[in-house]
């Protein structure tokens, strides 16, 4: 984007929209001034600070504004509605820069109605399930209010669901057999919903409360401190001047903006703003161009840490910590977004596109390679500096290495503002009337010191293993203290007043901690309406139903099961945002995925399966006719929302196919993977078999593709996506070994490994079944002294399961409750009737790689003869090689 001076009004006008739909979205579209915008900013910043509170060790250490998770629960729900009455005006018609007298009256009560639990904990906690007129009357219109509310912030659909299952709680006896139940009173109905943590106060608005907020608040303090635009100039100077640049600077910026940041909207905004009119310019036309920003944007929300959220709700319901989390999903974010970096590349050659701008003196492939190994080589050199150092101190100086490390952080902090401090200022925006592409190394070095809140971040997690919510409670104190320092220490090395750049950082910091507030207003709404969802499943027991109803569609079939979800998902994505769409499929589908699984012989992890419907649930921002990021694009572009909406699924079909791959090849999410040659294999297989998708779907390899090179490439994107499927033809993957060697089995698995095994018994029903299922055996602890069959028994112990052995008879005793084991379909008081192990005379499944690399050679070969023969090689084979 140009200057505001060189700005037509038409673009200025198309700009403000742009701001307003993302303040729509993410803040409520109210812009008021007077004691109601003092109260609405108040009020916000007064959020981020309870938040901060919360995340921090400071209660406990000094044992003071101590809140229970209830209790922390029912205020944040009280604070998102309150906030969400003044945020949210009654109807898009309505006026923005006013605050009519019932919305305050709503907002009070609303508030009040939420936050009852927390006003009245000590009332209520004497007589549990026992509800007062107050109560029930407090409940009933908290209910209302909620579902009002929900309506304003996440649409009419979102709220009308709500209804239904609260509907649905009453009208049991009256339904047809398949969906009927009891039904429930409006006093069971209000104590379940409203006075409990099992409806709206559950496990999705828990998590919001512990780890959503303070990793939003993140995202927001590094947008406002600038990072965004240095991650999109960085971006530009690194790719700006290869064939088609603008694009990839759009897949690459987006992707690092999604480590951060939980809004696809957002994402579009900021980052399409530049690219797409230059994406145009380039040659990609209007449509193309807000698709890729589409599918850039929209995919950042599978790109770890963030998420969506998602990644924090996955640790409740998947029951593993959230490092992970990051681990299992890390691969396919990755491949996802190398293939659309592959896909507007193609794009590019298919449209004779070249480079925009100069890319300096030219450089050999050679001196490339050259190049990019030495960054990546210095990257890795002084990550390896930090570990090292971090680690050292803490070796030599003990109890005082905190202080130390501080120091030396403090340290680099200010050495890099002061080569920050020797150059110009980076700019804020891109000239898309002629863009001019930075220099790399100068663009980088200008803002090195914006990644010491992600690294604090990493640290915490990786090496100290602090708790997530911790973890980024650490992040933002650093942002804070960055956003008010970096600009007068700038100041003070460019010897200019310090006092204006100081008053700028605590305003920047104080109105980043209002704007985080602001974001999470829709989310802890869609967190506690999702709630409502859920306890109206656990009290009616839907969620047992519904296996029985899935398996009566897909007859059996888990790849039908699963096409089936798919649907689901994209369906409820149409009026549901992704979070609430993931917390409702993860807890009707989820479940219901892993035990039809499990009664097929197969052991689908659980991770896999949540990952599946979160993966379908983003789709719903891209799949038209709602999709928002589609909207956002089309407006930018000046193109049609439906045909950008289409050409956007054709990018996305890349991560439309990752979930079926990594359901069924598990090691797409690095499970069972064993070492590093593994490890390299994987990923190399998988990012051939993105990219050789992304190519049949092109239509385009080294140029235009025969039909049949595009079910050969398909071909070989399934070789190199399932190998196992080829190999499990020639010989089973599991030998069967008997339920008594159980201990001995769990004692000599390798860490992190899964035990499998084969049960029988009778389901809630009445039906006897029989199921395979598996669970991650647990570490051996470094102080145990057991070995052989003890440190078996003592593993499966701590993976939460309890055997009883008589003779060749192995029955499961116990399952511990909240355990892996139990979310993996273990059952008390079933039979173990075999245990499977790896059949250790199975040929490696990566040998079939070999084949699929070679058909893979034949057709690029064959391709460049074609290429030669017709005399339209020389350019495409040059691009190819960019």
């Amino acid at each position: 984007m140009t200057s505001n001076s060189e700005l037509s009004q038409e673009q200025l006008a198309a700009n403000a929209e742009l701001e307003q739909l993302v303040a729509d979205v993410d803040r409520g579209g109210r812009t008021v001034g007077g004691f109601t915008g003092s109260v609405l900013f108040i009020g916000a910043l007064l959020w981020s600070l309870f938040q901060l509170w919360y995340a921090s060790p400071l209660p406990f250490t000094l044992n003071f504004g101590i809140f229970n998770d209830t209790e922390a629960r029912s205020l944040h729900v009280g604070i998102a509605v309150f906030l969400g009455y003044l945020a949210y005006p009654f109807s898009k018609r309505s006026p923005r820069d006013t605050m009519p007298p019932q919305d305050w009256v709503l907002a009070l009560v609303g508030g009040f109605c939420a936050s009852y639990i927390y006003i009245f904990y000590a009332e209520l906690a004497m007589r549990p399930g026992i509800p007062t007129t107050m109560d029930v009357v407090c409940a009933a219109v908290g209910l209302i209010l909620l579902l009002e509310v929900t309506r304003r912030a996440l649409g009419a659909p979102m709220a009308i669901l709500g209804t239904v299952f609260v509907a649905y709680v009453f009208l049991g006896p009256w339904l047809p057999e398949a969906l009927a139940h009891r039904g429930a009173s409006i006093e069971r109905l209000v104590s379940h919903m409203w006075l409990t943590t099992e409806g709206v106060y559950g496990v999705a608005v828990g998590v919001s409360v512990s780890y959503i907020f303070i990793f939003v608040l993140l995202g927001s303090l590094l947008d406002r401190c600038g990072a965004g635009n240095y991650m999109m100039q960085v971006s530009f100077a690194l790719l700006g001047h290869l064939r088609g640049g603008p694009a990839k600077v759009a897949v690459v910026s987006s992707a690092v903006n999604g480590i951060v940041s939980a809004s696809s909207v957002a994402n579009v905004v900021t980052g399409g703003i530049f690219t797409i009119p230059l994406m145009k310019k380039a040659g990609y036309g209007g449509v193309r161009a807000g698709a890729i920003e589409t599918a850039s944007s929209v995919n950042g929300q599978i790109m770890p840490p963030v998420m969506g959220a998602a990644a924090f709700l996955m640790i409740e319901y998947v029951g593993i910590p959230y490092t992970d989390i990051i681990r299992h999903a890390l691969l396919p974010a990755t491949i996802s977004y190398v293939a659309l970096f592959y896909i507007v590349h193609l794009e590019a050659l298919k449209l004779g596109i070249n480079p925009m701008m100069s890319a300096g003196e030219p450089k050999t492939p050679l001196q490339k390679i050259a190049g990019w190994g030495m960054a990546i080589a210095g990257t890795l050199v002084v990550m390896g500096l930090v570990y090292w150092v971090g680690m050292g101190v803490r070796s030599v100086a003990g109890n005082a290495a905190t202080p130390i490390l501080l120091v030396l952080l403090l340290v680099l902090y200010v050495w890099l503002l002061r080569i920050s401090a020797r150059h110009p200022d980076l700019p804020t925006d891109i000239n898309v009337t002629n863009p001019v592409r930075p220099e790399a190394w100068p663009t980088v070095r200008s803002g090195l010191y914006y990644l010491i809140p992600i690294g604090i971040l990493v640290w915490c997690l990786a090496v100290d293993q602090l708790s997530a919510g911790l973890s980024a409670f650490w992040a933002v104190m650093a942002m804070l203290f960055q956003m008010v320092t970096q600009r007068p220490l700038i100041a003070f090395f460019r010897k200019e007043s310090i006092i204006q750049p100081l008053m700028q950082g605590f305003y920047e910091a104080v109105v980043g901690l209002q704007e985080g507030a602001r974001n999470m207003v829709g989310i802890a709404i869609a967190c506690g309406t999702a709630g409502l969802i859920v306890g109206a499943i656990t009290l009616t027991g839907l969620g047992l139903r519904m296996t029985a109803f899935v398996e009566l569609v897909s007859m059996g079939n888990v790849l039908v099961m699963l096409f089936f979800t798919a649907a689901v998902c994209l369906v409820l994505g149409l009026g549901m945002p992704t979070t609430a769409n993931y917390i409702l499929m993860a807890t009707l589908m989820a479940p219901v995925v892993v035990e039809l699984g499990a009664q097929s012989g197969m052991v689908i992890p659980l991770i896999a399966v949540h990952l599946f419907v979160f993966y379908y649930g983003i789709m719903a921002d891209i799949t038209p006719p709602v999709g928002l990021a589609t909207f956002a694009a089309a407006a930018i572009s000046g193109e049609s929302p439906l045909a950008t909406g289409v050409q956007g699924v054709t990018y996305a079909m890349r991560t439309a196919v990752l979930p079926f791959m990594f359901i069924f090849n598990p090691m797409l999410l690095l499970i069972d993977v064993s070492g590093w040659v593994e490890l390299v294999l994987v990923v190399v297989g998988a990012t051939f078999a993105s990219l050789t998708f992304a190519a049949a779907t092109m239509a385009w390899f080294r140029s235009k593709c025969t039909w049949l090179e595009i079910a050969l490439l398909l071909l070989v994107t399934f070789a190199l996506f399932r190998p196992d499927w080829f190999m499990n033809h020639l010989a089973p993957k599991y030998e069967a070994r008997p339920a008594t060697e159980i201990y001995s089995i769990a004692a000599n698995l390798p860490e992190n490994g899964r035990f499998v095994a084969v049960l029988s018994g009778m389901n809630i029903e009445g039906d006897e079944l029989r199921k395979t299922v598996a669970v991650a055996i647990a570490d051996t602890p470094e102080n145990t002294e057991a070995t052989g069959d003890d440190l078996g028994r003592q593993r499966l112990s701590d993976s939460g399961l309890t055997f009883m052995a008589m003779g060749d008879f192995v029955q499961i005793s116990a399952v511990r409750f909240g355990s892996s084991a139990r979310r993996a379909g273990w059952e008390q008081g079933w039979d173990v009737e075999e245990i499977l192990v790896p059949n250790t005379n199975r040929p490696s499944e990566f040998w079939v790689y070999i084949p699929a690399l070679t058909l893979l050679i034949l057709i690029w070969t064959l391709q460049g003869r074609r290429m030669r023969r017709s005399g339209t090689g020389v350019a495409p084979s040059t691009a190819a090689t960019t």
